[in-house]
């Protein structure tokens, strides 16, 4: 049997000798304690020059006569003497108190995370960082949360883009998503599939520039009071694929394999071509639908020349020269790609309308505005507008920022991927993760499983985008083994000395031992039972860290030198109310 050493084990090892001459320094440093503070006492009470500090000093001038000894000393050094047992129960209490606050599985925070070897999370390195960029904001990072083991603030810098992988009900919207959006210094791009992010985010949004509310499914129940183009995105052919190819990533089933690469690459080029036609024509997603919808008509081939796009038309052309059965199967892939334009509602939203604003993200990027990004998963979804859009605001931003002095923008921009697997199935956000953060656009995808990655991106897309990010964050609520052993491994080991009992079969006889052995920091089973509002932080240059994620409502870590995040009013009524309902019961 082997279990680990606990300092009472320890102590049942030792010899008598040792365990007496520790008593006699432990009892020689209490009696010195008591003789040190009663003397002083004594002499502060009764107006006396200050005697020496020193014990032993103080024990031959009382050996010497050079200090006299009175009953009113001996009182007080019998007065501090009494002290002790309280001074002791009061710290045991506290620790007891304080051991009481953790949460299971906080005691291996004492293993990792040391403050030396985190140092790039701590607001020193963070806000040196945001100097050295030229961040035009007084704002020097993200909140991430607090370290388990010292309670200091933990941040993310301005080159940090994450992922976020954490199940359901385990406080990822309160403790990751809407702290971040709160603490955003500049512009906000935010997906969702549920109506909460922009409940509790709005308000305060607000008072930083306008709030745009994609809604085309109607999750908050947002009138429409602006529409974006996204042909406006198109203005060559390269551009046209990349959105024919967001639009293809979105439309197929999270998990959906391609049966036959022919006819999905004939039908996003088939897109392309069509997408290309109407934005050099001036046209819109109305001609393209009709044109999806009939392989027949030849005008967008006629479009392309007026445009001088021979090469796109010559090979337009040839799709709808080819023979019946494989012109219906390219059509029939670019149909379901288009397939969104069938939603009378989420066509509104992307449809010239001159009653309402026209969304421009070039005009978007100048700003300190927040553009809210919704859609759900089901026959009607408007998540292939979601990801397009989202695709179309990465690649303008990207672009604007090279333009821009040190090649990055001057205020950080946020884009918060939230439930990313299922609002945000782009296949090129892996590839390109890693350029995000030095161009001063801080993406973070939050998941809830590890399989949701493969399904959206596939096994090397996932692996690509976990590698890609500077901030990693696993909040708990997920069963997979070979995610969590992964991650059991990137934490890390140490080594435990452990006692080793065998006895005899006759039980007349027994050895122990003691020895070491190397243990997982965070086991499997540890990792899949992760504690409500606790993570792991695996960050760029810095040792895995236990963090406690706090609730936006609870408590402010400051992001700049005047940090005030306020919780909604809302919230605060709701809250209030509740409270006073448990009072009265």
């Amino acid at each position: 049997m082997v279990r680990p050493v606990r300092l009472r084990d320890e102590i049942r090892t030792w010899e008598t000798s040792t365990i007496l001459l520790w008593a006699g320094i432990v009892m020689v440093g209490v009696l010195a304690v008591c003789l040190d503070g009663g003397v002083h006492l004594w002499a502060w009470w009764t107006g006396q020059p200050s005697p020496s500090w020193n014990p032993f000093t103080l024990v031959i001038a009382l050996l010497k006569g050079s200090l006299k000894a009175s009953a009113g000393m001996w009182a007080c050094v019998g007065g501090v003497a009494a002290l002790v047992p309280v001074v002791v129960l009061v710290v045991r209490l506290a620790r007891r108190r304080v051991r009481g606050r953790r949460r299971r599985g906080d005691e291996v925070s004492a293993l990792v995370g040391y403050r030396r070897d985190t140092e790039v999370l701590g607001r020193g390195q963070v806000e040196s960082k945001a100097k050295r960029l030229g961040v035009e904001t007084e704002a020097f990072g993200l909140p991430i949360g607090r370290a388990v083991s010292d309670n200091r603030p933990l941040y993310s810098d301005f080159e940090a883009v994450g992922v976020v992988i954490a199940g359901t009900r385990t406080g990822k919207t309160t403790c990751w998503v809407v702290p971040r959006i709160l603490a955003a210094p500049g512009l906000v791009v935010a997906t969702s599939n549920k109506p909460d992010v922009v409940q509790l985010t709005r308000e305060q949004r607000q008072e930083r520039g306008k709030v745009w509310v994609f809604d085309p499914q109607e999750i908050v129940g947002e009138p429409q009071s602006f529409w974006w183009n996204p042909l406006s995105y198109v203005t060559g052919s390269a551009r046209a694929t990349a959105m024919a190819q967001a639009l293809m990533d979105a439309s197929r089933p999270a998990g959906g394999q391609s049966s036959n690469p022919f006819f999905d690459v004939g039908a996003r080029d088939l897109v392309a071509r069509l997408l290309l036609a109407a934005a050099r024509s001036g046209r819109s997603l109305v001609e393209v639908k009709r044109w999806v919808n009939d392989p027949s008509d030849d005008e967008p081939v006629l479009l392309l020349r007026q445009a001088g796009e021979y090469e796109k038309a010559d090979e337009l052309q040839a799709t709808l020269n080819m023979v019946e059965v494989t012109r219906s199967g390219i059509f029939a892939g670019a149909q379901q790609i288009m397939g969104f334009t069938a939603d009378e509602r989420t066509m509104s939203w992307v449809t010239p309308n001159h009653w309402i604003p026209e969304l421009c993200l070039e005009e978007l990027l100048h700003s300190t505005d927040t553009l809210y990004l919704l859609s759900q998963e089901g026959p009607a979804s408007a998540a292939p507008v979601v990801t397009a859009l989202t695709m179309a605001f990465t690649e303008t931003a990207m672009e604007h920022a090279k333009r821009q002095p040190g090649g990055r923008l001057s205020v950080p921009v946020l884009v918060e991927l939230d439930e990313a697997a299922n609002v945000c199935r782009w296949s090129q956000l892996p590839s390109l993760y890693s350029h995000f953060g030095s161009r001063g656009i801080l993406v973070e995808a939050t998941l809830q499983t590890w399989s949701q990655g493969i399904s959206a991106w596939g096994k090397e897309g996932i692996q690509t985008l976990w590698s890609a990010a500077n901030v990693k964050i696993y909040g708990g609520g997920v069963t997979e083994p070979e995610f969590l052993s992964m991650l059991s491994d990137l934490i890390g080991s140490h080594w435990v000395d452990s006692i080793q009992t065998t006895s005899s079969q006759g039980g007349s006889s027994s050895t122990r031992s003691l020895q070491a052995q190397e243990r997982k920091i965070a086991s499997v089973d540890q990792l899949g039972a992760l504690a409500r509002n606790r993570a792991w932080v695996l960050a760029s240059g810095s040792t895995p860290v236990l963090a406690r994620l706090i609730p936006f409502w609870e408590e402010t870590i400051p992001t700049t030198s005047s940090s005030m995040r306020r919780v909604p009013r809302w919230w605060q009524c709701s809250k209030s109310s509740s409270m006073s309902k448990e009072g009265a019961k």
